[in-house]
């Protein structure tokens, strides 16, 4: 009987917890500001994790600064990952800022401004029929 998530799958899923835990208690740096671990991404030999976060401070520079904070402090995140996990090779680490939480707000806001045109345009053609 085939398992239903792959071991990368699943050590993925124990890394996004373990490490979003980690930023949240341990890492103490003002830049980071609130962080949140959106997904990893482990590669199939568990060498490399690239790990997407999002930030509460969505600015550019915002953005940049907490990125080279985490950076900066990659390697003592991977120490206190090693401790929290069991695992023969511990990988390296990988931060990403994940824009799909921005996209999709963006997206919802043009469907929203294209729903209210075309009611308007409806709502325009209907009293334009009723005048004639």
């Amino acid at each position: 009987m085939p398992r239903e998530f792959s071991r990368p799958d699943r050590v993925a899923q124990q890394i996004q917890k373990e490490i979003a835990v980690i930023i949240q208690r341990e890492v103490r740096d003002p830049r980071l500001g609130l962080c949140t671990v959106t997904e990893v991404e482990v590669s199939r030999d568990l060498a490399y994790a690239k790990i997407f976060v999002t930030f509460l401070d969505d600015a550019d520079e915002a953005v940049k600064e907490a990125l080279i904070a985490l950076e900066e402090s990659h390697v003592y995140i991977r120490h206190l990952l090693a401790k929290a996990m069991r695992l023969r090779i511990v990988p390296e680490l990988r931060f990403s800022y994940d824009r799909s939480i921005v996209e999709g707000l963006r997206m919802s806001e043009l469907a929203g401004k294209a729903i209210a045109e075309d009611t308007r345009k409806l709502e325009q053609s209907d009293r334009d029929q009723e005048e004639e």
